[in-house]
């Protein structure tokens, strides 16, 4: 199994808009943001925002791999160990992931990123333009 990194963090906040200047003011970039969830990198690490409202996923660590087939492979892997694992999710972004939960249930996120620019080209979601 072969990790390309530590691709992001998601945390809870209670207000989008003033997380999303609070960090912006630390020196991230906001990829985008909608009602529900912001996305910010630093380089190539980015930090995810979630609302109260935002039931997709919980607080939680990103690991990215470049590769969709070694991606599915530590699914299966993973899967033949008995870890708490949710299905193989295809994003709008032609991204693919999969969270699962360590032993003492922090979640973590396997994301398959086939091109790591294509994080603003998200669909359905206001892109937030830098100037």
């Amino acid at each position: 199994m072969k990790l390309k990194r530590l691709g992001h963090v998601a945390i809870c906040v209670e207000n989008i808009d003033r997380a999303a200047q609070f960090y912006q003011n630390l020196g991230m970039n906001l990829v985008w943001q909608d009602a529900d969830w912001a996305y910010l990198k630093a380089g190539e690490d980015g930090l995810a925002l979630l609302s109260p409202n935002y039931d997709q996923a919980g607080p939680h660590f990103g690991f990215v791999f470049d590769d969709r087939a070694e991606m599915e492979a530590a699914y299966d892997r993973l899967k033949q160990e008995d870890l708490h694992l949710t299905q193989i999710h295809e994003h709008r972004d032609g991204t693919a992931s999969f969270y699962g939960k360590d032993p003492d249930g922090n979640w973590f996120e396997y994301l398959y990123e086939p091109d790591s620019n294509r994080s603003s080209e998200v669909a359905g979601v206001t892109e937030v333009q830098e100037g």
